[in-house]
């Protein structure tokens, strides 16, 4: 079943509201074996609701809607959708209703306005709204297009979706569902690894390949389409274990995975503990590690380095060479790794230091340099990368490529 959404509210397209109800609803439909095949989205203006309504009408004959129910000038999508339908809005009793007992409950009269959220299409089947006051709406017409139309306040949207929509669409495409696996890899380039995967997509049809790079690596996302459940997870089970394979060691793990919590796994399968010393990081990699529920039999802490003083007096980084290398520099790292190790006595230790920026970035040493180190008992080693990004990026890409450096490290004392 192939359908599309349309978001509809200004506040959406000025960036002042986020549209979580475009990934939640993409991610519930897929559930339900139903296909996003467009999603676009649309200011609180007559033109702009009507066509893209109708557009998206034309093209798949299933549209769901959200934003627009409430009782105000600007909320002006159940008229529109009306009209495109021809069908007259009427008075619902019930809802009528249900709304004047929702405003005694809150102990406040209902404001005249309020009434027309009781308004239906005619015809319409009304999907009762407990958490607010405009209830979802189902259009469908005799030959067979639908419109849905929820709330935009995504608590209201998300429980109308589960309670009421899904069910309905799950009966219109029995037993079938869309369904994602995802293989995660770290410290490897979206083209490199499109190379080592090759030209799969043929063969695995009817599944589909995604490539999801992001600050956390390349994320490899292969979906089945509108199969039985059985074969569908048949499929991705097989897919997901050839890309692994063609990953190699880039691939820490599948799904939700979590590279601290597997480093963390590798750790306490060893006995071993962890400390961290970071620099422009500033605590990132200490909050990702402990994120994890359970990381304390494993992690002892860590220690912001900051400023050169600190790396000096608190990590044993002598002067000389902070002057001779500057802070950022192989050799730098590699001693506040050694520092923070021999500190706390642990077998395991992870170190950063690099320039975050904006500013502060020179010719030989650019915004975005990061340096990390990884100790594992006597072993060490220290890696650079040059990392894109704003200030946020280039320190979320330094703390997984520390912790993911950790990983590899571990993976080859085995």
């Amino acid at each position: 079943m192939k359908l599309e959404v349309v978001t509809i509210g200004s506040e959406l397209l000025l960036g002042q509201v986020v549209d979580t109800n475009a990934a939640e609803l993409g991610r519930a439909l897929a559930a339900a074996g139903a296909e996003v095949v467009r999603h676009v989205t649309v200011a609180d203006r007559p033109e702009a609701i009507r066509a893209a309504v109708a557009e998206s009408l034309e093209r798949t004959g299933f549209v769901i809607t959200t934003g627009g129910l409430g009782p105000t000038r600007d909320d002006m999508t159940k008229p529109l959708v009306a009209a495109i339908f021809g069908k007259p809005l009427r008075l619902d009793a019930a809802v009528l209703r249900s709304l004047e007992e929702r405003f005694r409950r809150l102990g406040r009269p209902m404001p005249a306005v309020n009434r027309t959220q009781a308004e239906v299409p005619e015809g319409a089947t009304v999907l009762p709204n407990p958490r607010g006051t405009a209830p979802g709406l189902w259009v469908e017409d005799a030959a067979g297009r639908v419109v849905v139309m929820l709330p935009g306040v995504p608590s209201e949207m998300r429980g109308l979706l589960a309670e009421q929509v899904l069910p309905r669409i799950a009966q219109r495409s029995p037993g079938t569902v869309v369904r994602s696996r995802t293989v995660r890899t770290a410290g490897v380039a979206e083209s490199a690894l499109a190379e080592r995967v090759g030209a799969i997509e043929e063969d695995i049809a009817p599944l589909t390949l995604a490539y999801l790079p992001s600050a956390d690596g390349v994320d490899l996302r292969v979906t089945a389409w509108g199969l039985r459940e059985a074969e569908a997870d048949r499929r991705l089970s097989a897919v997901a274990t050839q890309l692994r394979a063609r990953a190699g060691a880039d691939a820490y793990g599948e799904d939700g995975t979590d590279l601290a919590a597997v480093v963390l796994d590798q750790l306490r399968a060893r006995g071993a503990r962890l400390v961290v010393a970071e620099s422009c990081t500033g605590g990132l990699l200490g909050g990702r590690i402990t994120a994890v529920p359970g990381a304390s039999d494993v992690f002892i802490g860590g220690i912001v380095a900051y400023d050169n003083v600190v790396k000096s007096g608190t990590l044993d980084v002598s002067p000389e060479l902070l002057e001779r290398h500057g802070a950022v520099s192989e050799q730098v790292v590699s001693a506040m790794a050694q520092g923070v190790q021999r500190q706390f006595a642990v077998d395991a230790a992870l170190a950063i230091t690099g320039i975050a920026g904006p500013s502060g970035g020179t010719a030989e040493k650019p915004v975005g340099t990061v340096w990390m180190a990884a100790r594992l008992g006597k072993e060490a080693r220290a890696l650079k990368r040059v990392v894109p990004g704003d200030r946020g990026e280039i320190r979320a890409r330094a703390a997984q490529g520390a912790l993911d450096l950790l990983r590899r490290l571990i993976a080859d004392q085995r």
